[in-house]
């Protein structure tokens, strides 16, 4: 059994709209999530000892997610991860989006899906989230209809994506949640071990776009098909932490894509998705200077993202996936997060 609540969370500024916040709930797992950047903002899970702790970081109050922070829980869009340059071409015609990102466009520009009202819709195990991003929004061509789903199945949070477009328009979409499987709040994420069920991943340039290459895992840093703990594989390969897309089989079903396991806690997360990739961020750039929930601060490498997605850039890498959503054509992507523990 799953149940579903809602409640007010607190209001926009200039009086822009009322935010609320859905509890989902089984047995195993709560789940908080605001129609605000449909963002995760709270994620109970239970330890080997039965003792549940929120796993995700963010904010208690509605103000903490105005602030600049890095999409804690949110949905990106419409196009998740970097757009070199922030420019493409569609149909001869070349779009120019927002810079936000050094000299790139990252997810969605200055005011993505992470930072608009969405329209909930309570279903019997969980909400259904829907908006209108109108043609020409953050310099994107067309409108798009979309939907963002979560429901709750015991162990599982799913999280279903469906768009529809006006005309032909890239779309990735995704969820930046930050986790921590000790706990949110807990240092940091060394002593998770991760696992990626990935062959290749893809090098990037200075700017962290994708150089085009499609480059072998094996003999990497990159190559996580055999659990590591996270610190220790840092420390081996003298990486500053990782932050670039992993390719998954290219399978439009539903496929096994990442597990990271807590021993302290022995909480496990699997993630499988549709998706052909998976961006694996270690929270490289969190600096400890953001005050999140329960007074905990968010410093260096204290949380993980396993976003998953389409490749970066695909908009302007022809080998890439194809990326463009086209008019009578459906978007329609689930992931699956399943937690237990060992």
């Amino acid at each position: 059994m799953v149940s579903v609540t809602r409640a007010v969370f607190g209001e926009l500024p200039l009086g822009a709209g009322t935010v609320e916040k859905f509890q989902l709930q089984s047995d195993q797992l709560r789940v908080d999530i605001m129609s605000w950047g449909c963002t995760i903002t709270a994620l109970e899970v239970k330890d080997r000892q039965g003792r549940a702790s929120d796993v995700v970081l963010g904010f208690a109050e509605l103000e903490g997610y105005f602030q600049k922070q890095p999409y804690f829980g949110a949905v990106v869009g419409r196009v998740a991860n970097r757009i070199a340059k922030g420019t493409f071409t569609v149909d001869g015609k070349e779009y120019k989006l927002a810079i936000n990102n050094g000299p790139n466009s990252l997810h969605g520009g200055v005011r993505g899906f992470d930072k608009v009202l969405w329209t909930p819709r309570v279903l019997s195990n969980g909400v259904e989230f829907s908006r209108v991003s109108p043609d020409g929004e953050e310099g994107y061509p067309g409108e798009l209809k979309v939907w963002v789903t979560y429901t709750l199945d015991g162990r599982e949070l799913v999280v279903n994506y469906r768009a529809q477009a006006s005309q032909a328009t890239p779309v990735n979409l995704t969820n930046h949640s930050y986790f921590n499987l000790a706990g949110q709040g807990s240092p940091n994420i060394y002593d998770h071990e991760v696992t990626i069920e990935a062959d290749a991943f893809l090098p990037v340039d200075e700017t962290l776009i994708p150089t085009g290459e499609v480059a072998p895992v094996q003999g990497t840093a990159f190559d996580l098909r055999k659990s590591v703990e996270l610190g220790k594989h840092l420390q081996e390969f003298h990486i500053n932490g990782f932050d670039h897309n992993f390719c998954l089989k290219g399978s439009k079903e539903k496929h096994f894509c990442a597990r990271v396991h807590h021993a302290g806690s022995g909480r496990v997360l699997e993630v499988y998705t549709t998706q052909p990739g998976v961006q694996f961020y270690t929270g490289n750039f969190l600096d400890g200077t953001l005050k999140g929930k329960s007074g905990a601060v968010y410093p260096k490498h204290s949380g993980f993202c396993l976003e998953t997605q389409n490749w970066p850039d695909a908009v302007n890498q022809p080998h890439f996936p194809p990326v463009l959503l086209k008019p009578g054509e459906d978007y329609d992507h689930t992931t699956w997060f399943k937690f237990s523990v060992a």
